[in-house]
């Protein structure tokens, strides 16, 4: 964590501001009629519960554990480029088929701090649910690095009970359906099992 300190949290912030820059872009200039996502009865299932607030936006902080792991500048460069192909892919996604979630009510949108979430993100573009994508992205990328340190299962545990907080809460704070939170976890594990692909490759390559 310490070797690139600066580097990894100032390259995850500014990361993370331009992929906002293009989400709410398309979310205010959407190319094509927007579709709302159906429920289904695992959302019936699932009660609107705003204490799972918390873990909802504790992804920003979740985001910069993966890179803040990559120990050299290559590996740091590589974890970068690969996300930054699942986030534009997500984009791309939302340009091409722009969704959203079915309204909150008044009495759930007057939850506390959810008028600041709205500000920061909103209900649209929600299929596939990129709070998931990214969360699950990192979360095997985490595991990777904990196991290949020979971490202990707790904190390996912590990794993956971090990551379930994450995915549920967004079926909890109803900024996502199912469907949303499923597409969002195939998009993200199909780009982990690549990027992690093509890194077992090349380290095979340069033995």
């Amino acid at each position: 964590m310490r070797r690139h300190f600066w580097l990894k949290a100032l390259g995850t912030t500014a990361f993370t501001w331009l992929f906002f820059i293009g989400y709410f872009h398309l979310l205010r200039h959407p190319a094509q009629p927007v579709t709302v996502m159906p429920l289904t009865a695992l959302d019936h299932l699932v009660p609107f519960q705003p204490q799972w607030l918390v873990a909802y936006v504790s992804l920003w902080l979740y985001v910069g554990v993966a890179p803040g792991l990559q120990r050299g500048f290559v590996e740091l460069v590589v974890y970068g480029l690969w996300a930054a192909a699942l986030c534009l892919t997500g984009l791309a996604l939302f340009y091409l088929w722009p969704t959203a979630v079915p309204p909150l009510t008044p009495a759930m949108a007057g939850a506390p701090g959810f008028d600041l979430l709205k500000g920061v993100d909103a209900a649209g573009n929600a299929c596939p649910s990129m709070h998931v994508a990214v969360a699950i992205f990192s979360a095997v990328w985490v595991e990777q690095q904990l196991r290949q340190v020979g971490a202990p299962v707790w904190l390996r545990s912590v990794n993956a009970g971090w990551f379930l907080a994450i995915a549920y809460s967004t079926l909890a704070v109803k900024q996502h359906v199912a469907l949303d939170v499923l597409a969002g976890g195939l998009l993200g594990l199909g780009f982990a099992w690549l990027s992690l692909r093509g890194r077992a490759g090349t380290r095979l390559g340069g033995h």
